[in-house]
C-alpha cells in the first residue's frame, strides 16, 4: 500500500513543479502558452461592395444546432452585427470577439450605420462615417465591413448579404419608434445575444471630457491649438493661460518643497552621525582625563612617587637605635693667623667661645 502513495506524491510534486504563474498547471483549465507569431490579418477588412458573392448558389440558412456543430470550411456561418462604433473602444471590440466566437466556424460582418442616419436617430458623433469605418475595418475579428449599414433590418438585407445570424446584447435596443429593433430577429430565431462591457461606453468616455473640458482645452492650447478650432472665448482663453502659468509657478514652489525636504532629511541625518561621533569621541576624552587626572588617576600616583623620592633624597635615613653611638671629638678651632686672639664670637656662643680660647692657649704654652 506505501508505494502508491509515495507515487502518487511524487507525481504531485511533478506536477507542482512544472507548474504554471500563480502555481497553476495545466490539469486547472489555463491553456498552454502559444508561440510567438502573428495572430492577426496583415491587411484591414475589405468593405461588402469589395467582396464578390456567387449567387449561382442557393441560399439556405444554417440552423442553430448545425452552426454549434460546425459547418464545412467552405459554407462558414455568417455572423451579422451592427453598430455606430463612435470612438471605438475595448467594448466595441469584446462585443466583436463574441460574435465572432459564437461558432466554430464564423464569418463575422459589421455593419456601420452613416453619419446621417445616425445623426437622425440617436445624436451627433464625434467620429465621421469615414472614420468609424476605418476603425471597425481594422478590428481583427472583423471580416467584412458594411458601409451605410441599414438601422432596421429587413429580409432582403438579410438574403442579399446571406446572413444566418444576428450578434447583439439582449438589452432591448428602443429606437424609431420601436420597443425593439432586434424583435422580429428574435421572433425569426436569427438572433445570437452577447455580453456588454461593463465600466465602458462611448456615453462614458464622452462623460469624462465634458467633465475635464477645461484640462483638455488646456493641454490642447498649450500644444498649439487655437482658441477658435477650440470653439474658446477670448475670457476663457486668457483664463486658461493664466491658470496654466498659476500651476507651473505650484509645480516649482512644490519641487522647491520636495528638494528642501531632501536637503533637510540629508542634513539631519549627517548631523545625526556627527553627535554620534562627537558623543564617542567625547566619551573617550573624557574617560582619558579621568584616568590622567581623576581620584585615582596615573598623575597622583606620579606624584606620590615623586614625592617620595625627593623626601628619601633630602632626609637621609637614620641609624638604627640599637647601633653603638660614638661621640665626636671636638674638632680644632681656627686660628687667625699672626694672631693669638680668637675671631669675634656672638654672644650666644661666648660660653662656649671661652672654653675654646683656654683650650688654645693651653696648647700654644704646651708649644
Amino acid at each position: 500500500m506505501e508505494p502508491p502513495t509515495s507515487s502518487r506524491l511524487n507525481s504531485r510534486k511533478r506536477r507542482k513543479d512544472g507548474s504554471g504563474p500563480n502555481g497553476a498547471t495545466e490539469l486547472d483549465g489555463i491553456p498552454p502558452k502559444m508561440s510567438r507569431r502573428s495572430l492577426g490579418l496583415r491587411e484591414p477588412a475589405p468593405f461588402s461592395d469589395e467582396v464578390e458573392i456567387d449567387y449561382s448558389k442557393p441560399y439556405i440558412r444554417v440552423t442553430y444546432e448545425e452552426a454549434m456543430r460546425g459547418t464545412p470550411l467552405d459554407r462558414p456561418v455568417r455572423v451579422y452585427a451592427d453598430g455606430i462604433f463612435d470612438l471605438f473602444h475595448s467594448g466595441h471590440a469584446r462585443a466583436l470577439m463574441q460574435a465572432k466566437n459564437l461558432f466554430p466556424n464564423t464569418y463575422l460582418i459589421v455593419g456601420v450605420c452613416s453619419d446621417e442616419l445616425t445623426h437622425n436617430f440617436k445624436g451627433f458623433t464625434v467620429m465621421n462615417e469615414n472614420e468609424r469605418y476605418d476603425a471597425v475595418q481594422h478590428c481583427r475579428y472583423v471580416d467584412e465591413v458594411v458601409r451605410n449599414a441599414p438601422w432596421t433590418l429587413t429580409p432582403e438585407f438579410l438574403a442579399e448579404h446571406r446572413i444566418d445570424f444576428v450578434a447583439h446584447d439582449d438589452i432591448p435596443y428602443s429606437s424609431a419608434g420601436s420597443d425593439d429593433v432586434y424583435k422580429h430577429i428574435k421572433e425569426a430565431g436569427m438572433f445570437a445575444p452577447t455580453q456588454r462591457t461593463e465600466g465602458i461606453s462611448t456615453s462614458d468616455i464622452i462623460t469624462r471630457i465634458v467633465r475635464d473640458y477645461d484640462v483638455y482645452a488646456r493641454r490642447n492650447l498649450q500644444r498649439g491649438y487655437t482658441a477658435k478650432e477650440l470653439n474658446v472665448s477670448f475670457i476663457n482663453e486668457k483664463k486658461y493661460h493664466l491658470q496654466e502659468r498659476v500651476d507651473k509657478v505650484k509645480k516649482r514652489v512644490k519641487d522647491v518643497e520636495e528638494k528642501s525636504k531632501e536637503f533637510v532629511q540629508k542634513v539631519e541625518e549627517k548631523s545625526i552621525d556627527l553627535i554620534q561621533k562627537w558623543e564617542e569621541k567625547s566619551r573617550e576624552f573624557i574617560g582619558n582625563f579621568l584616568e590622567m587626572f581623576g581620584p585615582e588617576g596615573a598623575l597622583k600616583h606620579m606624584l606620590k612617587e615623586g614625592k617620595g623620592r625627593m623626601l628619601q633624597a633630602i632626609s637621609p635615613k637614620q641609624s638604627p637605635s640599637s647601633s653603638p653611638t660614638h661621640e665626636r671629638s671636638p674638632s680644632p678651632s681656627f686660628r687667625w693667623p699672626f694672631s693669638t686672639k680668637t675671631p669675634p664670637s656672638s654672644p650666644a656662643n661666648r660660653s662656649r667661645n671661652e672654653s675654646a680660647v683656654t683650650y688654645d692657649i693651653s696648647e700654644d704654652e704646651e708649644d
